[in-house]
């Protein structure tokens, strides 16, 4: 089967944009989302699963109800969510290693289409019991199994070059000044602002990073420093390389950070303002789409991807008890009163952040 077929028969046919129209009023640009969050598995991540499904079909080490065949994975949630949707459609084992603060909603979900799910501690990557070398120990124990590795699989991307980004260029009408994005595997961001700016290279492809991630240093300064503090989105921002970012580093052109309590004022924002029910990383790529259009002044058209929906956050930026927890209950009530984040604020902590690296 090709990429194509299979994601017709598992995605959702061409995600239209949604014109977030009470942004673009307050912008004086036309912000657009791609409605992603409305994929079966809730997230763009079933365009990845779909692309690197087809392409271990297509070498022969996937076959599809064959009575046999067994996918590994490591994921922060979405992925693993489309990864146990398909799999239960096509027949494959599936075991899926994750930090242990992924939301219960995901988690419930990828076992019910009959996932395996191993809850790993949330360590730093250098620590042996990371989600990613679970994953890495379990492929050498189980030599028969496929392991996906969707940072390093080129599948990733290039799923987001051959479908996400013609679509959206498309569905701009071929005008778009700018997109921005965040990176977790660097799939999205790598094939999206390839294809964008081999079609128009005047595009400006902001990437927007999170609390605790180092990829604006990267791009800033050229080493990893992290923005200080850690957050509470799950799957984005990284302190290291991976094979999908190497391919968006060149086409980026400027990083924004956008810290969690913008990000949350946003989801609830759009939520009560726009009717939009968006999880933490969409609210912080439309975050980072406004800060995107603040920086570039009126008359521009900015789009961003609604990456996942916030049916899988109900227990987290949804949730009284957690929103307190984590200091934020402000910000979500701010939000849902109709107030946005502070603009000017939110970029001046942007340009202040990560700081100067140091030895």
């Amino acid at each position: 089967m090709t990429l194509g077929e299979l994601s017709c028969n598992c995605c959702a046919a061409s995600c239209r944009f949604a014109e977030l129209k009470s942004l673009s009023e307050a912008t004086g640009c036309v912000i657009l989302g791609k409605a992603e969050h409305l994929n079966p598995g809730l997230s763009v991540k079933d365009r990845a699963a779909a692309g690197m499904l087809a392409a271990a079909e297509a070498t022969g080490k996937l076959t599809p109800h064959s009575g046999s065949g067994t996918i590994i994975e490591a994921t922060g949630g979405n992925t693993g969510v489309s990864l146990a949707l398909m799999a239960a459609s096509r027949g494959y084992t599936c075991i899926l290693t994750m930090p242990d603060r992924i939301s219960a909603e995901k988690k419930a979900t990828m076992r019910l289409f009959g996932a395996q799910v191993i809850e790993c501690p949330s360590v730093p990557f250098s620590d042996s019991r990371h989600f990613y070398h679970a994953a890495a120990r379990l492929a050498k124990e189980n030599p028969s199994a496929v392991w996906l590795d969707q940072f390093f699989n080129d599948a990733n991307w290039r799923a987001h070059y051959c479908g996400t980004g013609p679509e959206m260029w498309s569905q701009a009408g071929h005008a778009l000044d700018a997109v921005a994005l965040a990176s977790g595997t660097g799939g999205t961001i790598g094939g999206l602002s390839s294809y964008l700016k081999e079609v128009s290279p005047s595009i400006a492809v902001f990437l927007v990073d999170p609390p605790g991630s180092g990829l604006k240093g990267l791009l800033e300064q050229g080493r990893f420093v992290p923005t200080p503090g850690s957050t509470i989105t799950e799957g984005i921002g990284t302190g290291r390389h991976t094979l999908n970012f190497d391919v968006a580093r060149p086409h980026v052109d400027a990083a924004v950070t956008v810290r969690d309590a913008d990000a949350v004022q946003m989801a609830h924002y759009v939520l009560r303002t726009e009717g939009v029910f968006l999880g933490p990383s969409a609210a912080m790529n439309v975050m980072g789409a406004v800060m995107a259009a603040k920086t570039l002044g009126p008359g521009h058209t900015v789009a961003t991807v609604l990456c996942d929906g916030g049916a899988n956050y109900r227990s987290t930026i949804y949730n009284d008890e957690f929103l307190k927890a984590h200091g934020l209950s402000g910000a979500a009530a701010a939000g849902a009163a109709g107030y946005l984040p502070d603009l000017d604020d939110a970029l001046q902590y942007s340009a202040a952040h990560p700081g100067t690296a140091t030895e």
